[in-house]
């Protein structure tokens, strides 16, 4: 599901009604969650939580225009999706995820190497997803970004 959208008021409107409620849910935790420093927008075709070029000028090494990504959701063909960018680059972090989820919910997760997988949005663990988007700040977010993925 390719949803063509330049806002994300204009995003949410284009989601079928049954994610609309999820996906607002999902940005209302995070933002509630997510340290002071990153900023909400369109990146990448989804709503995107990333760290501004005013705090990180260099922005992204595939794209340097852009800025740095750290977190996206997104609403694709058979699922509600979270990409996490530091779940992708810490270890430590994956693993605390990987052994809290359980403690969250029933169902059994579908993770890729940054990107959760809810095929109902009453399966998301908000709580959960809330405490994950507050435990990297931006600062943090640079230095994992740059030891992981910058070539020195």
């Amino acid at each position: 599901m390719k949803i063509e959208a330049n806002t994300i008021q204009e995003y949410i409107s284009q989601l079928p009604e049954d994610r609309k409620e999820a996906i607002e849910n999902l940005r209302k935790i995070i933002s509630e969650n997510l340290p002071k420093g990153f900023e909400e927008e369109m990146s990448y075709g989804m709503i995107g939580f990333v760290v501004p070029k005013s705090i990180y000028p260099k922005g992204y090494h595939c794209s340097p225009e852009l800025p740095l990504p750290f977190l996206n959701i997104a609403s694709q063909k058979n699922s509600i999706n979270i990409y996490h960018m530091g779940i992708y680059a810490d270890e430590k972090l994956l693993n605390w995820f990987v052994s809290e989820f359980p403690k969250h919910s029933k169902k059994k997760l579908d993770m890729g190497k940054s990107c959760m997988r809810f095929k109902k949005a009453e399966d998301i663990p908000y709580q959960l997803i809330g405490e994950l988007a507050s435990k990297i700040t931006p600062e943090q977010w640079i230095e994992m970004y740059e030891n992981a993925f910058v070539k020195k």
